[in-house]
């Protein structure tokens, strides 16, 4: 039985063959860590990170765990060292079949919660079907990977119609909302509201972060502000009576009312208002 997944808003991203980095990444603010022993790790230090990581000792954040690609060399030893480990969920690099998710388990002699990452051409063509494979708790987007593979700039305008194809079939297969890439830049953190929040208007769920000052701004994108909780809670208190009614000049209907219980829902402000 898969242990239970919270997708987080602002997963933290810490090399694996640096673990005095991993207190402080646990304390950063970041609502879960990712030990990472893929890009991060020097091809030189793949056993100091698989050590590492099996002994993480965290214990206070969600811990997530990204491996290597099902076709690179160090995939199996990844896999083989966190036989014992225990982790929150797995990241899959490059993730683009079902058989992928389904030699992970066979791996690792279990079942866990998988994040697919999405970073190639190829894991579009039977995206439907990777999503949703057992295991598969959601997907994350690589958008530098994907665009390199692509040969585009990883802007915004080249990549939507993969992000909107990615936002599609996570709905189609019952996920939660999937993470949005990472933003290389992390000592000007307008950019990195900026992208967060036309990630939480595009409908991601968080967004991965590379270094703890991108936390703050990421976390911040995605929380409702305190415009949208009052909106809300006088929309669920506007329908206790029945019948029809208006918020701020609109008719309230079905679709704003569930807007409405998914921004308390993500709000640390909820209170007691119940529809």
């Amino acid at each position: 039985m898969l242990k239970e997944y919270r997708p987080p808003l602002a997963p933290l991203f810490v090399p694996g063959d640096r673990p005095e980095r991993f207190a402080k990444a646990a304390y950063s603010g970041a609502d879960a860590v990712i030990l990472d022993l893929e890009d991060a790790v020097a091809p030189n230090a793949r056993s100091l990170a698989r050590e590492s990581v099996a002994n993480h000792g965290i214990d206070n954040v969600p811990v997530i765990i990204r491996v290597n690609a099902s076709s690179s060399a160090h995939f199996q030893e990844d896999l083989s060292a966190l036989r014992d480990v225990s982790f929150d969920a797995l990241m899959l690099a490059k993730a683009e079949t079902a058989a992928d998710i389904r030699l992970v388990h066979a791996l690792l002699g279990r079942q866990v919660p998988i994040i697919a990452l999405i970073e190639t051409a190829a894991a579009f063509e039977d995206l439907a079907w990777l999503l949703r494979e057992p295991g598969v708790v959601q997907a994350a987007f690589g958008s530098l990977d994907l665009a390199l593979d692509l040969g585009c700039q990883p802007s915004r305008e080249a990549l939507s119609y993969f992000r909107s194809a990615l936002l599609l079939k996570s709905c189609l297969a019952g996920l939660p909302s999937p993470l949005e890439g990472v933003t290389t830049v992390f000592d000007e953190p307008n950019v990195v509201l900026q992208d967060a929040q036309a990630a939480a208007e595009m409908g991601f769920g968080g967004k991965l972060a590379i270094h703890p000052r991108q936390v703050a701004p990421i976390i911040e994108a995605f929380l409702p502000d305190a415009q949208s909780v009052n909106w809300a809670c006088r929309v669920l208190e506007a329908i206790r009576d029945g019948g029809a009614v208006q918020v701020d000049g609109a008719m309230v209907d079905r679709p704003l009312i569930e807007r409405a219980r998914r921004i308390l829902s993500r709000s640390s402000c909820v209170g007691d208002v119940q529809a």
